[in-house]
Parts: structure tokens; C-alpha cells; sequence
């Protein structure tokens, strides 16, 4: 049998809305406001995500919140995925709520690494500790953040623990490939604790 290389996923499919789908009112808004700002629009299982340039994230978000046919007033969460083998690595996801309207929508931006997306956090607060958890995990840096630093994992941890190509022991652990092996090794740390 012959070695079969297979590539990674370059990403999600993200696939477009059906033909016969009309386009919500907030979404058509947003596109006439700024034209250019939305790159893609997907519909995938009952819910639109707008795909969005990463420079203009906070100026689409100030036009989600405020535009009378938007009015998305609570950002749920803040997210994001990681595809290494794509030149733009990560997916940043804004998932908004509209209480006027009873809608939903993603917002996602994509982001290469090392470069730094505007916080939103002007416009909706909450958005605080989701861009902060975004950051620890994934290193994603928000620009003009509050208080951008750690907040699961200590000050002093290396790395960033969602990225894929983060090591599955986490940085600096032993790579025991022998159950038993880890299994001795605590044992043998406890052991010593007594003492």
C-alpha cells in the first residue's frame, strides 16, 4: 500500500447562504454602510456569519450595534479557531444577539499570526474577559484592550495552549510514551512528598 499524503484543512468550508435565502436586513445594512468591510456571508445551520476585513472589525461592530435595523446589543462571545496551514492562521468569532430584533450572528475576522485586531470592547464591555481569554489561549493580540493580559493560565506560562502546534504535554512536561512510565514517575514524586 502506497504512503498517501493527506494535506491539513486549510479551514471551514463556510458555505454560502442558499439562492433563494434572503439576506437579513442587519446583514444588507452592513454592506451598504461599508462596502468593502464584508468579504463573505455563510449560513450554516440556521445561523449567518458575516466574514469580515480585520481592519475594519471595529467600525463593523459599532455599525452592529448601533444601526436601528441592527441593533445588536449583547456580544455572547468571543472566540476563535486555528488553522496553521492558511497565511491568515486564525479565525476571530464574535457571536452578537439583538434583544429588539431576536437575531443572532457571528461576526468573524480573520487574523495572521503575530498581527493584532482592534478590541471591541468600546462596544460592547463584555467583550473584556472574552478577548482576554482569547489572547491566553491563542495569542491573539487585541489592539487599544483595557487590560490585556492572562486570565486562565499563570503570568509565567509559556505559550498558548489552543494553538495546534502546542505541545500535548504542555511546555517543558516529560513526554512519557508508556502509561506506566507517568504512572511510576507520580507515584515516585508522591512518595517523596511524604517524607
Amino acid at each position: 500500500m502506497a504512503d498517501v499524503n493527506v494535506a491539513p484543512p486549510a479551514g471551514p468550508p463556510d458555505p454560502p447562504p442558499p439562492a433563494d435565502l434572503p439576506v437579513p436586513a442587519a446583514i444588507a445594512g452592513l454592506q451598504l454602510a461599508m462596502p468593502g468591510a464584508v468579504l463573505a456571508l455563510s449560513f450554516f445551520v440556521g445561523d449567518w456569519t458575516v466574514i469580515v476585513d480585520r481592519a475594519a472589525i471595529l467600525d463593523v461592530a459599532r455599525h452592529l450595534r448601533t444601526a436601528s435595523g441592527a441593533a445588536f446589543d449583547i456580544c455572547s462571545d468571543v472566540t476563535a479557531t486555528d488553522w496553521p496551514p492558511r497565511p491568515e492562521r486564525f479565525d476571530v468569532i464574535y457571536c452578537l444577539f439583538s434583544t429588539t430584533h431576536r437575531q443572532r450572528l457571528r461576526v468573524k475576522a480573520r487574523v495572521a499570526d503575530g498581527d493584532p485586531i482592534d478590541s471591541v470592547t468600546s462596544v460592547w464591555p463584555a467583550a473584556n474577559w472574552l478577548e482576554r481569554e482569547v489572547f491566553d489561549m491563542f495569542g491573539i493580540r487585541f489592539s487599544g484592550h483595557p487590560d490585556l493580559r492572562r486570565i486562565l493560565m499563570p503570568d509565567e506560562w509559556q505559550g498558548h495552549p489552543q494553538r495546534k502546534d502546542y505541545p500535548l504535554e504542555g511546555p517543558g512536561e516529560l513526554l512519557l510514551e508508556n502509561p506506566l512510565d507517568w504512572l511510576k514517575l507520580r507515584q515516585a514524586r508522591d512518595e517523596a512528598d511524604i517524607e
